[in-house]
């Protein structure tokens, strides 16, 4: 994915922040907050590469278990259906008990599902285990971002460390792959879920040694019907949307969505109502806080929707193999270097609102040039579009991140990060399933078959143009068609996400506070 760019600026930001004084007493600073630091890239790492990293493993799992195509289809969605339903809830939790408690019994929860997993006899024990994991997995984004929050009280040396903490996320996601294929050449599928073992034993050791506990002094108490609705509300909504772009639109939806306004409009009053609410709506209020928030859906909406089709179409239509593949996305990788190079820079010159549209606006472009050099056939142009992208994404992600979590005092930091956390999933979600779509039609309406083609092949060469490949005779005439109309089809759609982010980037200048820094 084009988010690979993120890996390597774990590394160059800390070689920066290493050097940076903070403007903040040491004595407010944690003294330890950079090893602190570390210990939360670890569990972000983890968790983004837990994401991904079973997608290679199907196959095997498939042959083994003989899970039904139900089945299979739950041990996908389980994990991300608990993961965004449980965020708020999870989010508030910290904030009441003790966001290195919950982070530290997250991680511990964490491994020993992984473990269940890695040895599920059946199916049915792989749900649940999967399951399991996205529950666990929700104690820990939101207590890491709201850790950070509380751990650097200097707004320069928070951006750097968010930074950090968003490159791991996007590193993680990016390598989930890499690690699968790796372990599922040497090992059985479930080496896949086994290899979080080992790093959750670290982040128990080395967390308990250097985070500061925090919470807030004052927090009321904790509304279980609240947590209830915002679980049936966004889990409801997640599978409402897949449902939607798998089945299309039938009683199933209708009833899930109709289930998702009512737990809605439920929720949201009875938050109207409770002196100590679980989501605090005020927090809307601030233009800082929803500006941020709405510009990382919006921007994750539309990248995630293309990067989703991206691999595909280097290996199906350029025909590069799975290293080439992942070597022809390295200059959105270089990209980061300048991206960290630029966050402190942007944000002094342009203040944070206008920073963030402008990165955005950068994003647009580079977006729009993919569309154009992506039926070039000289892979020379698509490197030099991917450049902006990286640049625009990395310093964008970063800023957004920090804007939610420096709008609210450090006591509220959990829910704030909460809120920010279930956007950017319900960004992935959308962006996969309405611009995933969407490039499924275009690319079927491109398609003009000949009527010697069977009934099975063409329902195949229909579906995918991966199908496609699979049944046509390798190099045909066929072949060239299909692989072109999946090539208009991404550079439509490739467009439709430019104008999307560029929507995001007028809501980020317009929304966002923009006094330098």
């Amino acid at each position: 994915m084009l988010e690979l760019y993120r890996l390597v600026s774990i590394v160059l930001s800390i070689m920066l922040n290493t050097q940076v004084s903070s403007s903040t007493p040491e004595s407010v600073a944690h003294p330890r907050r950079w090893a602190a630091l570390a210990v939360l890239v670890i569990a972000v790492l983890l968790l983004a590469i837990d994401g991904t990293v079973l997608y290679l493993a199907v196959p095997a799992l498939t042959h083994d278990l003989a899970p039904s195509a139900t089945q299979i289809l739950w041990i996908g969605d389980i994990y991300s259906l608990a993961l965004a339903g449980l965020l708020v809830t999870m989010g508030t939790l910290a904030d009441r008990i003790g966001r290195k408690k919950l982070l530290l019994s997250g991680a511990l929860a964490f491994g020993l599902a992984s473990v269940l997993a890695a040895y599920a006899p059946n199916a049915e024990t792989l749900i649940a285990a999967r399951l399991l994991l996205g529950v666990a997995g929700a104690t820990l984004m939101p207590s890491t971002l709201s850790i950070i929050r509380n751990l650097f009280p200097d707004a320069r040396e928070r951006t750097r460390a968010i930074a950090i903490w968003s490159a791991a996320f996007g590193g993680g996601a990016a390598i989930g792959p890499l690690v699968g294929g790796f372990l599922l050449e040497h090992y059985w599928w479930g080496s896949v879920f086994l290899v979080n073992v080992p790093v959750m034993l670290a982040l128990l050791v080395f967390g308990a040694i250097v985070l500061p506990e925090s919470k807030d002094p004052s927090p009321g108490p904790f509304d279980l019907a609240s947590a209830a609705l915002s679980l049936v509300a966004v889990a409801s909504f997640v599978y409402a949307i897949k449902h939607l772009a798998s089945a299309g639109l039938d009683t199933v939806t209708a009833v899930s969505a109709l289930i998702v306004v009512s737990a809605g409009v439920v929720f949201t009053r009875r938050q109207r109502r409770l002196a100590t609410p679980l989501l605090d709506l005020t927090l809307f209020k601030r233009p800082a806080f929803t500006g941020a928030v709405a510009a990382n859906f919006v921007s994750i909406f539309a990248l995630t929707g293309l990067l989703f089709f991206f691999s595909q179409y280097l290996q199906l239509a350029r025909g590069f193999s799975p290293l080439q593949a992942g070597l022809a996305e390295l200059p959105t990788t270089i990209a980061s270097i300048g991206a960290i190079a630029l966050v402190g820079w942007s944000l002094a010159r342009f203040g944070r609102g206008h920073a963030v549209g402008a990165a955005l606006a950068l994003t647009a472009l580079g977006l729009a040039l993919v569309a154009v050099a992506e039926g070039s056939e000289n892979y020379l142009w698509l490197a030099l579009a991917l450049v902006p992208v990286g640049l625009g994404v990395g310093i964008a992600g970063t800023l957004t991140a920090d804007a939610v979590v420096s709008s609210v005092e450090p006591r509220k930091a959990g829910a704030a990060s909460a809120i920010s956390e279930t956007a950017y999933e319900l960004g992935v979600v959308f962006g996969i399933t309405v611009l995933g779509s969407l490039m499924s039609v275009l690319y079927r309406s491109g398609l003009d078959l000949p009527a010697t083609l069977d009934a099975a092949q063409r329902a195949s060469v229909q579906d995918s143009l991966a199908s496609a490949l699979s049944v046509l005779e390798p190099g045909s005439e066929l072949v060239h068609h299909a692989q072109e109309s999946f090539v208009g089809a991404m550079q439509a759609t490739s467009l439709v996400a430019a104008a999307i982010t560029l929507v995001a980037a007028v809501l980020a200048w317009r929304v966002i506070p923009s006094h330098r820094e």
